[in-house]
């Protein structure tokens, strides 16, 4: 008689099912909680089935009959929501929260879900200043559960490669990282034409300490930092509000000194007329360089000191490194972009999740947790004492 290790008997015992997910935020008219419910089901392995969807109640229950959900799985606020998903069977509860709100709830959001013992995914930044970052890292710690951020850029196949072909030593030792993100939609004091998304930004209480810095500056501190796997030792940042009366920064203008002695340069800014979101990346080493752009997301340029540059395309085929092709969806010429960098992140998460549920589970997993958010965090910190010391040389800590 063939013995059966107990760790397969676990596997074989437990089915394989779809993640169950309870959404916080993300109602009628909020632009992110869509883009999350769409890159959630890209994959198939997360099911939407509960959410408290707006701070008001009454808007909370409409947005769930928008989506189908039963009015009984509709909460007024996610308070009631981790509650009553506390008390259904284990087999019907919600398994993870994704938190889609504004930044001043998400550290609140994510406490109350971890301590009632369920994962959180969470929209950047991970909290609302650096004090409750250091402080949900301990919640994520004490309570084990699983702890994601959708830091959705780093979901690109294209800069799955880029990471790769860093960490193999195909560039040498990084020399030199400028990271960009531009975007003009803030070039007028939009958040004064009752626009929601616009206000929440530029209001210190629900943003942060930064406006610009914190909403899209994170973002390329996040990116660089991930492919080249190093980490921003200290910096000098020159933080500016041009539209009169704004209560934030819109325009930061940042110099980067890297742990291995890279130098680099991080620009973000939301004032530049006639930009969208043109987020890019260049990286140099000491025997080549990448350049990536969000523009053309397919394709990834590498320079070398000798020949020909070479363009990497998504879904080209062998010569892409593994991270890269199991992050590509489409065939070749098909554009693949934001939703299915965000969609990555999910699936990633949702098989952490499932690999805990059959026993399977690994030692680690390619998606942004608590660590990326104290860092983004950090930086923010550093960026606006910086600023405020006539663009001193601040640390990270």
């Amino acid at each position: 008689m063939d013995i059966i290790p107990l760790y397969s008997l676990k596997i074989r015992m437990t089915k394989l099912r779809k993640v169950r997910m309870g959404m916080i935020g993300g109602g009628r008219g909020a632009f992110i909680g869509g883009v999350h419910r769409m890159a959630s089901a890209i994959d198939q392995q997360v099911e939407l089935v509960c959410g408290a969807f707006s701070s008001t109640p009454e808007k909370s229950k409409v947005s769930g009959e928008d989506f189908f959900l039963p009015e009984d799985r509709c909460y007024a606020n996610y308070e009631e929501m981790i509650e009553k998903e506390s008390a259904l069977p284990e087999d019907q509860r919600m398994d993870f929260v994704s938190i889609v709100t504004p930044n001043h709830v998400h550290f609140p959001a994510a406490k109350a879900a971890l301590e009632a013992g369920f994962h959180v995914l969470s929209d950047k930044p991970a909290t609302l200043n650096h004090e409750e970052a250091i402080e949900l890292e301990k919640i994520i710690k004490k309570t084990g559960q699983i702890y994601g951020l959708t830091h959705n850029y780093t979901g690109y196949p294209m800069i799955k490669q880029a990471k790769q072909m860093v960490s193999n030593g195909e560039l040498g030792e990084i020399r030199k990282i400028v990271v960009e993100y531009p975007q003009g939609w803030f070039a007028t004091k939009v958040e004064d034409t009752g626009q929601k998304q616009a206000a929440w930004r530029v209001d210190p209480a629900k943003s942060g300490a930064a406006g610009c810095i914190g909403d899209i500056g994170t973002h390329a501190e996040n990116l660089a930092e991930y492919v080249s796997g190093l980490e921003i030792k200290e910096l000098a940042a020159d933080l500016t509000i041009f539209v009169d009366g704004r209560g934030l920064d819109d325009d930061g203008n940042i110099l980067l000194r890297f742990t291995n002695g890279a130098k680099g340069v991080l620009h973000a800014s939301q004032i530049c007329v006639g930009q969208e979101n043109n987020l890019s990346l260049r990286i140099w080493g000491s025997k080549g360089g990448l350049e990536w752009k969000q523009a053309d997301a397919n394709t990834l340029i590498f320079s070398q000191l000798e020949g020909p540059a070479q363009i990497y395309r998504t879904a080209g085929g062998d010569y892409l490194h593994d991270t890269a092709q199991s992050a590509a969806r489409l065939p070749a010429g098909h554009p693949e972009g934001y939703l299915e960098g965000f969609a990555n992140v999910y699936k990633t998460f949702a098989t952490h999740l499932q690999d805990r549920i059959t026993g399977n589970e690994k030692d680690s997993y390619d998606y942004p947790n608590i660590e990326d958010g104290i860092r983004g965090m950090a930086f923010i910190n550093a960026t606006v004492k910086s600023s405020s010391n006539n663009a001193a040389w601040t640390e990270l800590s």
